[in-house]
C-alpha cells in the first residue's frame, strides 16, 4: 500500500526521537516504580524535564510516522484543512503575504496589550477583569441560560426531525473518516485536559458548597448525591449542544452551499456567501480567534499547574520558578509538531491514544474503586439529572449559579467557535442526524460516565475518610489541580494509576491545542487560500507564548475571565445561526422524513378482526 514519508527532516526528527523515547522513558519507569533507586538524585525541574521529555518524544514520534495515502482519507486533500508544506524562505514570504492583517493583528494586539497591563498593574488589571466578567455573566444569565437550553432543544429536533436527514455534501459524497476516528476527533478536541482537572474536583465543590437549588447541607450524604447531579449538569447534553449549533451550520454551509471554512460561514443566510469577507463577517472571525486563543493558552496555563502537582506530589519536590515555563515549552513543542503534520498523521493518531488511555483508565477506575458506591449514586444522579433537567436549564438562583453553571455556559460558549469549526471541517459526507447525535450524544455519554467514576470515587474516599481530598486542596491555596493525586493515592495499584494520569493531562491538551493551532491559522488565512506549515508554527508558538507569559505575571485567571467574556457574543451568534440555518432549510430542504416516522413505518402491521372479516354492507 503506497505510504507518504513526509520530508527528510521528519525522518531525521523521527529517528532522533526513539532512543530519547526510550531514555527518557526507563528514567521515568523506574522512578515511578522503584523509586528508592532514583532517590533524590533527580530535581523536581529535572522530573517534569524528564516526564514531558518521555510523553512528549512518543506522541511526536506519532506524529511524523509515514502514513498510507488512502488511509481514511483526508477531508482537507481538496481544500478545507490542507497544510501547504514549502521551504523556510517560501513559507516566510508566504505567511507574511497570507494573513489577514484583521483576524490576525487585532487578537495579536489585544494580548500584547492585556499582558502588557497584568505586567505593569497586576492587581488593577484582575480586579477591572472580574468586576466586568462578574456583571456580564450575573446580568447575562437569562440570555445563556435561554441559549444553552435553546441549543439543547434544537440538537433534539435535529437528531429526531426530518432536517437529520439533510446529507452534508453531494448525494455520493462519502464520510472522510471511519466513524470511531470521526468520534474521536470530536470528543478529544472538544473536551480538552477539562476532563481530568475537573473530573476529580467539580462534585467535590459542590459536596463542599452544596448548590442552592436543592438546598442540603455541606458535606452530608444528601449534598453528595446533588454535587453528582449538578456536575452531570454542567458537563452533559447541555455543553456539547454549545458545539452542534455553530457546527451543523457551518457544515451544511459549506458542503451544500459553497461557502468558506469561516465561523462567520454561520452568517451566509443574511450576507451571502459573498458578504462573508465584509467588516462584519471578518469581525466574527477575528473575535472567534481571540476566544480560541485565550481558551487555550488559558487552559494550558492551568493544566501545567495540575501536571505539576502531580510531579510535587508524586516525588515530594520542588518544581519551583522554572518548572511550569518548562513543562508549557515542552508541551508546545509537542502540540506545534502534531498541528504542523495534519489531522491525517499527528492530530489523529495522538486522539487516537488519547482515548485508548481514556478507556484504560476508566475500565481500572471501575475494577479498583468503589463500584457499588458509584454505581447507586451513578443511576440515582442519572435518573434526577433527567427529572431535574429543565428546571435547573431555568434556574437563575442568584450569584452561586452566576459563579457555577452561568459560567460554565459561557466558557463553553467560547470555546464553540473552535470546536464547531472543527466539527464542520470532520463531517462531510455524514448525515446531519449522525453529526448531532457524536457531537451531542455520543460525547456526553462518554463525559458522564468519567464524571460519575471520578467524583463518584472521590466523593466516597472524602466522605469515608480514607483520603482527605479537601485538606489537600486546602493546602495547596485552594486549587483544584492537585485533587486527583491524593484520591489515587488511596486507590490500589496507585502508581499506574498516576502514571496514566499524568499521561492522560498531557494527551488531552495536546489533542485540544493542536486542533485550535490548525484552527486558527485557518481563520487568520486569507480566504481561498490554505494555511502553511509556517502559519501553523507561527500560530502555535503564539498560544504557548501567551500561556508562558500569563503564568510569569500571573494572570491564568484573568486571562480565562476575559476569554468567558467572548461566550457571551457567541450565545448571540448560535441563536443567529439557528435562525438563519431554520429559515434556509424550511425554503430550500423539503421531503426529507423524521426518525420517527421512519421508526413507526418499521412496526410491524397487526391485522384485527375488521381485517380479516370485514363487516358486510346492509
Amino acid at each position: 500500500m503506497p505510504t507518504s514519508n513526509g520530508s527528510g527532516i521528519e525522518a531525521i526528527v523521527a529517528k532522533l526521537l526513539v532512543p530519547v523515547a526510550a531514555a527518557s522513558g526507563a528514567i521515568v519507569f523506574v522512578g515511578f516504580f522503584f523509586r528508592d533507586f532514583v532517590g533524590e538524585a533527580v530535581t523536581g525541574q529535572g522530573w517534569v524535564a524528564i516526564s514531558l521529555l518521555f510523553f512528549g518524544s512518543g506522541l511526536g514520534y506519532l506524529a511524523v510516522l509515514p502514513y498510507r495515502i488512502d488511509d481514511d482519507d483526508d477531508p482537507s486533500r481538496g481544500y478545507l484543512l490542507r497544510v501547504r508544506r514549502t521551504n523556510l524562505t517560501a513559507t516566510l514570504r508566504e505567511f507574511a503575504g497570507n494573513q489577514d492583517p484583521l483576524t490576525m493583528g487585532v487578537p495579536a494586539t489585544v494580548f500584547a496589550a492585556f499582558l502588557l497591563l497584568q505586567a505593569a498593574f497586576p492587581t488593577r488589571t484582575s480586579a477591572v477583569v472580574g468586576d466586568v466578567a462578574d456583571t456580564v455573566l450575573l446580568v447575562g444569565g437569562p440570555l445563556f441560560l435561554a441559549a444553552i437550553l435553546l441549543a439543547v432543544c434544537y440538537c433534539a429536533f435535529l437528531l429526531l426531525g426530518p432536517w437529520g436527514d439533510i446529507k452534508l455534501g453531494d448525494p455520493e459524497t462519502e464520510p472522510a473518516y471511519t466513524y470511531p476516528t470521526y468520534f474521536t476527533l470530536v470528543f478529544t478536541a472538544g473536551i480538552a485536559a477539562g476532563l481530568v482537572f475537573w473530573g476529580p474536583a467539580e462534585a467535590l465543590f459542590h459536596y463542599r458548597t452544596p448548590p442552592p437549588y436543592f438546598g442540603a447541607q455541606p458535606g452530608s450524604a444528601a449534598a453528595a448525591g446533588d454535587a453528582l447531579v449538578y456536575t452531570l449538569f454542567h458537563w452533559g447534553v447541555s455543553a456539547w449542544s454549545a458545539y452542534a449549533v455553530i457546527g451543523v451550520p457551518i457544515a451544511y454551509f459549506v458542503y451544500c452551499r459553497g461557502a468558506p471554512l469561516r465561523v462567520a460561514t454561520l452568517l451566509t443566510p443574511f450576507l451571502g456567501v459573498d458578504g462573508l469577507d465584509s467588516v462584519w463577517g471578518r469581525l466574527v472571525d477575528t473575535l472567534a480567534v481571540f476566544a480560541t486563543i485565550g481558551g487555550i493558552a488559558t487552559s494550558v496555563a492551568l493544566v501545567s499547574q495540575q501536571f505539576l502537582a502531580g510531579v510535587a506530589f508524586k516525588w515530594d519536590v520542588a518544581v519551583g520558578t522554572a518548572g511550569p515555563l518548562v513543562f508549557v515549552g515542552g508541551l508546545t513543542l509537542i502540540f506545534v509538531l502534531s498541528g504542523a503534520t495534519g489531522i491525517h498523521r499527528g492530530i489523529r493518531r495522538i486522539a487516537g491514544v488519547n482515548i485508548v488511555l481514556f478507556g484504560l483508565f476508566a475500565l481500572l477506575l471501575v475494577a479498583l474503586g468503589p463500584r457499588q458506591y458509584v454505581a447507586e449514586q451513578g443511576v440515582s444522579a442519572l435518573g434526577r439529572y433527567a427529572v431535574h433537567f429543565v428546571p435547573l436549564s431555568l434556574h437563575t438562583g442568584g450569584q452561586w449559579v452566576a459563579d457555577s453553571t452561568i459560567w460554565n455556559w459561557s466558557w463553553w460558549f467560547s470555546w464553540a467557535p473552535f470546536a464547531g469549526l472543527f466539527v464542520a471541517a470532520l463531517s462531510r459526507g455524514r448525515r446531519v442526524r449522525t453529526v448531532v447525535f457524536t457531537t451531542v450524544v455520543a460525547t456526553s455519554a462518554a463525559t458522564v460516565v468519567w464524571f460519575l467514576l471520578l467524583g463518584g470515587t472521590t466523593l466516597f474516599v472524602q466522605q469515608r475518610g480514607e483520603a482527605d481530598v479537601l485538606g489537600a486542596i486546602a493546602a495547596r491555596g485552594g486549587s483544584e489541580a492537585v485533587a486527583g493525586f491524593p484520591l489515587l493515592a488511596a486507590l490500589p495499584l496507585s502508581e499506574l494509576l498516576v502514571f496514566l494520569f499524568l499521561a492522560l493531562i498531557v494527551v488531552f491538551i495536546t489533542t485540544s491545542a493542536d486542533t485550535s493551532t490548525l484552527v486558527v491559522a485557518i481563520l487568520a488565512t486569507k480566504r481561498g487560500l490554505a494555511p502553511t506549515t509556517g502559519s501553523i508554527v507561527f500560530w502555535g508558538v503564539f498560544q504557548g507564548t501567551v500561556a508562558v507569559a500569563v503564568l510569569l505575571v500571573g494572570g491564568a485567571e484573568t486571562l480565562q475571565a476575559l476569554a468567558v467574556l467572548t461566550g457571551g457574543p457567541f450565545a448571540v451568534i448560535s441563536l443567529i445561526g439557528i435562525a438563519g440555518l431554520t429559515r434556509s432549510w424550511l425554503q430550500e430542504e423539503r421531503g426529507h422524513t423524521s426518525l420517527v416516522v421512519r421508526a413507526f413505518r418499521r412496526l410491524p402491521t397487526v391485522q384485527t378482526h375488521h381485517d380479516i372479516d370485514p363487516p358486510k354492507e346492509d
